[in-house]
């Protein structure tokens, strides 16, 4: 014989009546189908039959089959969808082993299957017994990498989440037999996790019930005094409260409101916390007695409180207006202490029933709402902004970007994370490769405006810096500070991100035309002078940027709509020819039988008429992207040539992956002088720069004067292109201590 939890409905044989169960269920939520379910019921109770194990553990009370209805019965509760009570009914048999993921994919689908997935990846975090208010910061490697866990868990999916909540709820309710050390293991995870997730999320009964469960066994003491003290006085308490709830509804029926009026008991951790947080007794506590007037409209809200405040005398500085301030997690209610009958403190909540099922509900009552007509209450996604940082970028950019930053973002999405802290602790979730300007555009906008430095665990660090998981960020900010040209430069290595790329972009085009003009000119022309290039040809550079004016190219520029590299390409193409490459060295990258559609399946791929496309000449090692025109033949491009991205979006089916096969390289000898106060490490620093870019070194020639300790160094290297020689000086340049970086010699490259 089964033996199940006693509020699950039961047959007469002691087993689980599903039928019953699906009925009591469809009380709190629509189903459209009750099959799936019930097959998930099927599944999860012959899984705990078939396994000799979990017959033990079902006889001491640990069923995954019932675990995983209470679960379901919580999830109906929160008003979820569908499969996520079908994942939750399937978890726990999948956790334990009994039903293998596979199975509940080919049998329940792949959506239900990564729910269980997301959820198994929550169940690594685990607390350290530590003291419930330390910081995430102290915590031990292994205790980071959990919380990161957690976090790309919710990231995923926010049922996920939910599932998790109610999985750990079932476990707290189910330690009453427990030994004392698994009693608080369990309940300092579930205090220092999951209650505060609950309250995140907005959804109050559950937080309290973790709350006042995790109290009772983490201060079983202090949790049997208030229990004590509040069962001695419940039955006067239970009169009082009706009372109230008589007198109340007589009045609120006279002022013509249409009101439930109900008595709240208070939950007992709160009562414990705000007996230590003012240092008072439990008499002085104002809301143990307590009701609560649900009313249809914000109107009535208000016109309650009138009443309520014309009934009993208000106590001072015992008001909150959460409907005008909704808290955090978008809490809103009115909550007000008065002398009531008796002249015996009782507090009062007024909402409406939305607020009510948002306070109750949190996040969940989304689902509930949304095919309604409350379209002006804040969106499920801000209601998570805390932990999904959605990007809003359709209110604040516009036209073709939109299409690039959608790309670079789906790219984010696909990488590493990293996990960093702001300096009040919070968890910040980036792609690996991101920065502290990254950082301080992820936080506010102005925060990355306004940026002119940052910390890195106490440290002053460039603002190019490469953030690492665990790493605390603080952004130093000044009035004054404004975004730099030089953050576009992706040489330069300041932005990775999509997102913050593209504020930095929106500020420099809100600029003022004249402003745009003089810091792209200044912008050019520091460049050219860097570069030893006394005079360049606008004419090509106009037609290959599609521009009027010289002043267009300057405010392209200055607005970040065109980098400074784009601009020496162009310069490049006006340079003497390198040497002719070999078509024959630049591989197709095509499997057998995966040809391109269009006009390409028609002819043999791996011997198309290879041509090296003019507008971007991309020369050997630059990374490469075919394009098969109908005319005929492959152009090679750039990969961030501009004029192949509307090809790309255009005609998909016609672009070809390539590679080099080694091609011939041609390579342009130049001098470059660099003058710095002489430190230790200095060449090394430079030469370093030069092997990450690849540059080969031919000479070098160090003087340095004792007098005023500044080094001179002359440098011969040999670099492909305009474009590799410009970001290498400009790296130079960042180096500490760097007073110029400047080629010295033209030779062949003008």
């Amino acid at each position: 014989m089964v033996k199940v939890r006693e509020n699950h409905p039961l047959k007469t044989d002691g087993n689980v009546d599903v039928d019953a169960w699906l009925t009591r269920i469809q009380h709190f939520v629509a189903l459209p189908t009750t099959d799936v379910i019930r097959q998930a019921c099927d599944a999860s109770y012959r899984a705990e039959m078939e396994c000799d194990a979990a017959k033990n553990a079902w006889v001491a009370g640990a069923s995954s089959f019932s675990t995983g209805l209470e679960m379901a019965e919580i999830l109906a509760e929160l008003r979820l969808d569908h499969d996520s009570l079908v994942a939750a009914i399937l978890y726990r048999a999948v956790r334990e082993g009994k039903l293998s993921a596979e199975v509940v994919q080919q049998v329940f689908g792949e959506r239900i299957a990564k729910l269980i997935e997301g959820v198994q990846r929550m169940a690594a975090i685990h607390i350290a017994q530590h003291h419930a208010h330390r910081s995430v910061l102290g915590q031990q490697d292994n205790q980071l990498h959990n919380v990161r866990k957690m976090l790309v868990a919710m990231i995923d999916d926010v049922q996920v989440v939910l599932i998790k909540l109610a999985e750990r709820t079932c476990a707290i309710r189910a330690l009453k037999n427990a030994s004392d050390m698994k009693r608080r293991r369990v309940a300092r995870e579930v205090f220092d996790i999951y209650a505060p997730l609950a309250h995140r999320l907005g959804i109050g009964h559950i937080k309290w019930e973790l709350e006042d469960l995790s109290f009772r066994y983490l201060h079983p003491k202090a949790y049997k005094k208030i229990a004590s003290l509040l069962d001695g006085k419940r039955s006067e308490r239970d009169k009082f409260i009706g009372q109230v709830i008589h007198l109340l509804t007589e009045k609120l029926q006279e002022a013509d409101i249409d009101a439930n009026v109900t008595g709240r008991a208070k939950h007992i951790y709160s009562i414990w916390r705000k007996m230590k947080r003012k240092n008072v007794g439990f008499n002085q506590i104002y809301d143990i007695r307590a009701v609560r007037i649900l009313v249809p409209t914000v109107k009535d809200c208000y016109a309650s409180l009138g009443v309520v405040h014309g009934l009993w005398q208000h106590i001072p500085r015992e008001f909150d207006d959460y409907i005008a301030a909704p808290k955090e997690n978008n809490y809103r209610s009115l909550h007000t202490a008065v002398l009531g009958p008796g002249s015996k403190i009782l507090e009062v909540q007024i909402r409406t029933k939305e607020m009510h099922d948002e306070a109750e509900l949190g996040v969940c009552a989304h689902w509930y709402y949304k095919e309604g007509a409350h379209k002006t209450e804040k969106s499920y996604d801000d209601k998570l902004v805390w932990l999904r940082q959605v990007l809003e970028w359709q209110e604040e950019l516009g036209g073709t970007q939109m299409s690039e930053l959608v790309r670079e973002s789906q790219k984010e999405g696909m990488d590493e994370r990293v996990y960093v802290f702001t300096p009040e602790g919070h968890v910040v979730d980036l792609a690996k490769g991101a920065t502290p300007l990254d950082f301080a555009y992820h936080v506010h906008t102005e925060v990355g405006s306004h940026c002119r430095g940052a910390k890195v665990n106490g440290r002053i660090v460039a603002l190019n810096h490469l953030l690492e998981t665990g790493e605390q960020i603080e952004i130093l900010t000044a009035k004054n500070a404004t975004p730099n040209q030089d953050w576009l430069n992706p040489n330069l290595g300041y932005l990775y991100t999509a997102r913050a790329r593209a504020k930095v972009q929106q500020w420099f085009r809100q600029q003022t035309h004249e402003y745009k003009i003089s810091e792209g000119k200044k912008l050019i022309e520091r460049e050219l002078k860097r570069l030893a290039i006394q005079a360049i040809d606008w004419q090509p550079i106009l037609e290959f940027l599609k521009l009027k004016t010289v002043e267009n190219v300057y405010e392209a520029i200055g607005s970040g709509s065109v980098y400074v590299a784009d601009l020496l390409a162009c310069i490049q193409d006006s340079l003497p020819e390198p040497t002719a490459f070999k078509h024959t060295d630049i591989q197709i990258v095509l499997a057998d039988g995966d040809l391109p559609r269009s006009t390409i399946a028609s002819r043999q791929a791996r011997q198309l008429d290879m041509q090296i496309a003019v507008c971007c000449q991309p020369m050997p090692s630059d990374p490469i992207v075919g394009y098969a025109p109908d005319s005929g033949g492959v152009m090679i491009h750039h990969q961030s040539c501009a004029v192949f991205q509307p090809l790309r979006e255009q005609y998909p089916e016609q672009i070809l992956d390539v590679r080099w096969t080694g091609a011939e390289e041609k390579v342009y000898p130049v001098s470059v002088m660099i003058k710095a106060y002489d430190r230790s490490g200095l060449l090394r620093d430079v030469t370093q720069i030069l092997a990450d870019e690849e540059i080969n070194v031919t000479a070098v020639n160090t003087e340095t004067s004792k007098a005023d300790r500044i080094a001179v160094l002359h440098l011969e290297l040999e670099v492909i292109s305009l474009t590799q020689l410009g970001a290498c000086l400009e790296k130079i340049n960042r180096l500490p201590y760097i007073m110029e970086v400047q080629r010295q010699s033209v030779r062949e490259m003008n």
